[in-house]
């Protein structure tokens, strides 16, 4: 039987300026509000790097108005469509290898798609943000084959300590999502006390995945505080010291001292440039 989960979770987001936080992986779909989900998550002391995946996610994160990657996932098939740098894109991403929804005969393909995007990221010394589901062995000889410099972030992590061990080994920050707030992801926690806290970071991936106590609504930036708040806990460290802790992580693996965010662009324009950013300061 799976042990209860941490409940020191607070049910709406609020603001907490000791504590500010970024938000590593968000995606915006057709129909979301970004410019009021990015003021939201700014009046709780939040920052976003908003993540495609395809081209109507990387069009959607590029028009968000908040830092961005862009890179085409597991349902590219071979060569992915030409990336090209652009002011505020701090990533490629998301990229990766999925054998849940596509079967192991498609590896070569994955691959293939992987492989084209991870020569623009070193190419453009950009980092990778890395999805990995069920197909963990390929990842990590993917990875290794390839040695990028600036290495990057296996996303919303679900493996166990062995696994993270080598992924750490390679030089890639570890990000974790809602997952590890819910009840049955004891070993999860295990790996999110585990991870050295210079090589940590929290993500929503909104809008999927919501942490407790919003499981079951439609994620979105704001919440990653759960997520920090139940991994502080775990951790035997504060709110703040740990919000720091990912947010310089975060700052430093993005290079976002070197990047300002790029204006919202489409019919939100002229109300986005109201909003709002959070001040991320550590």
């Amino acid at each position: 039987m799976s042990a209860p989960a941490p409940t020191l979770w607070p049910e709406t987001p609020s603001a907490t300026p000791d504590a500010p936080l970024i938000d590593t992986h968000c995606h915006f779909e057709a129909g979301d509000d970004a410019v009021a989900l990015l003021r939201e998550a700014a009046g709780c002391g939040v920052g976003v790097i908003a993540v495609g995946g395809g081209a109507a996610l990387n069009a959607a994160a590029e028009a968000s108005g908040t830092w961005f990657a862009q890179g085409f996932d597991w349902s590219c098939e071979g060569t992915p469509p030409p990336l090209a740098p652009k002011p505020g894109m701090v990533a490629v991403g998301e990229l990766g290898f999925d054998f849940h929804w596509r079967g192991p005969e498609t590896a070569a393909a994955q691959r293939a798609c992987f492989e084209a995007q991870a020569a623009f990221a070193r190419a453009h010394g950009l980092p990778v943000i890395v999805h990995t589901r069920e197909a963990d062995a390929l990842t990590l000889e993917t990875l290794r084959a390839l040695a990028l410099p600036r290495a990057g972030v296996i996303h919303s992590y679900t493996g166990g300590v062995p696994l993270v061990r080598a992924f750490l080994d390679l030089g890639y920050f570890i990000s974790f999502s809602g997952i590890v707030t819910f009840r049955n992801a004891d070993a999860l926690r295990e790996v999110a006390r585990y991870v050295p806290g210079d090589r940590i970071l929290v993500e929503t991936d909104a809008p999927y995945l919501a942490p407790v106590p919003h499981r079951g609504r439609r994620n979105r930036p704001a919440y990653v505080r759960a997520t920090a708040t139940a991994i502080a806990a775990l951790r035997g460290e504060t709110l703040p010291d740990f919000a720091a802790r990912t947010t310089a992580n975060a700052r430093a693996l993005f290079r976002l001292e070197e990047c300002a965010p790029p204006p919202p662009r489409g019919a939100e324009t002229t109300k986005a440039k109201e909003a709002p950013r959070a001040t991320i300061k550590v």
